[in-house]
C-alpha cells in the first residue's frame, strides 16, 4: 500500500468527519418543512457553520478523489470509513465525554477490520471490466435500492427514517467514488475535452447532490448516533462492490483470504456501530423540536 494512499484517504477521512459534525450542527435547526427537498440546500447555505463543515467536505472529496486516482477503490474505501473516529474526536471535544470502553472497543474494531480487510484481500488494480451490462447491471442495483430506501424513510421519517435516508446517500456516495475514479482515468487518458463528453462527470454531481440532501435531510430529523454510522458503513461497502464488479479490482480469494475480508468488513461495521451509539456523539434534536416534528407528522385531532 503506497504510503500516498494512506495519508490521501485518512486526510480526506479527517475532513469528512469534521464536516459531517458542523453540518448536522446546523441541519438540526432548519425548518421541517424542507425535508427531502432541495430547498433544504437553500436554507442552509445561509448558516456559517454548514458551510465550514460543506467546505470540509469538499476538501475531503477532493483529497479522497486524489487518492482514487493513486490506488484501488477496494482499498481507499475502508479508509475513508474512519471518518467517523474523526468525527468522535470532535464530538468528545465539544461534550467532554471520555471515550471509555465501548468508544475503544469501536476505534479498536473498525481500526482492526480496516487493517484486517486490507492485508488479507491485497486489492491491486486490473484491467477494467469491459461488459458494459455488468456495470449498468451494478449501478441500477444500488441507485435503485437507494430510490427503495428513500420512499421507505419519506414515510418514517421520525423512527428509521434518518438511517434509511443515511444507507440510502451511503450507496450513492459508492457508486460516486466509483465514478470519480472512472473520471479520473478518462482525464488522465484522454484529457479535458473528452472527459467533459462523458457521462461520468454529471453523474457525479447528480450523484452528490442528491446524496447531500439526503444526508442533511436525516442530520434534520435525527441525532448522529443514528445517521452518520448507516451513512459510514454503506458507502465503503457499496465503493467495494462497484470496485470488483466493473473496475477491476482484484482481492485475494482463497478461503483464508475471504474468511479475514469477510471478518473485516464486519469489524467495520460492528465498530462503526459502537462509535456511532457512543455518548459524546450529539443526541441530535431537542425535545421541544422532536414534539413539534411528531406533531407535523401526526395525523390532524378530529
Amino acid at each position: 500500500m503506497s504510503v500516498l494512499v494512506l495519508v490521501l484517504a485518512l486526510s480526506a477521512a479527517c475532513c469528512l468527519g469534521f464536516g459531517f459534525v458542523l453540518q448536522q450542527n446546523a441541519a438540526q435547526r432548519a425548518p421541517l418543512s424542507d425535508f427531502l427537498s432541495f430547498r433544504l440546500l437553500i436554507d442552509l447555505v445561509k448558516v456559517p457553520r454548514w458551510l465550514g463543515g460543506i467546505a470540509l467536505m469538499v476538501v475531503g472529496m477532493g483529497l479522497g478523489a486524489a487518492a482514487l486516482g493513486q490506488g484501488e477503490l477496494s482499498l481507499v474505501e475502508p479508509l475513508l470509513a474512519t471518518n467517523l473516529l474523526f468525527a468522535l474526536a470532535l464530538s468528545r471535544r465539544q461534550t467532554r465525554q471520555p471515550l471509555g470502553r465501548q468508544g475503544w472497543a469501536g476505534l479498536l474494531l473498525l481500526a482492526g477490520g480496516v487493517t484486517a480487510f486490507i492485508v488479507a484481500g491485497q486489492p491491486e488494480s486490473g484491467p477494467a471490466t469491459a461488459d458494459p451490462v455488468r456495470q449498468w447491471l451494478i449501478i441500477g442495483v444500488m441507485i435503485g435500492l437507494a430510490l427503495l430506501l428513500t420512499a421507505r424513510g419519506k414515510r418514517s421519517r421520525l423512527s428509521s427514517g434518518p438511517v434509511l435516508l443515511a444507507l440510502a446517500a451511503g450507496l450513492l456516495y459508492g457508486v460516486q467514488d466509483a465514478l470519480t475514479r472512472v473520471s479520473g482515468q478518462t482525464f488522465s487518458e484522454g484529457g479535458f475535452v473528452e472527459l467533459m463528453t462523458g457521462w461520468q462527470p454529471y453523474a457525479v454531481l447528480a450523484l452528490g447532490v442528491t446524496g447531500l440532501v439526503l444526508v442533511q435531510s436525516a442530520f434534520e430529523t435525527a441525532s448522529l448516533r443514528k445517521s452518520l454510522p448507516a451513512l459510514t458503513a454503506a458507502q465503503p461497502l457499496a465503493g467495494i462492490i462497484c470496485g470488483v464488479g466493473f473496475l477491476g479490482d482484484r482481492l485475494r480469494t482463497d478461503a483464508v483470504a475471504l474468511t479475514w475480508e469477510a471478518g473485516g468488513l464486519l469489524a467495520v461495521v460492528a465498530g462503526i456501530v459502537l462509535l456511532g451509539l457512543h455518548p459524546a456523539m450529539p443526541t441530535g434534536m431537542v425535545p421541544e423540536r422532536a414534539r413539534v416534528a411528531a406533531a407535523a407528522v401526526s395525523p390532524a385531532s378530529p
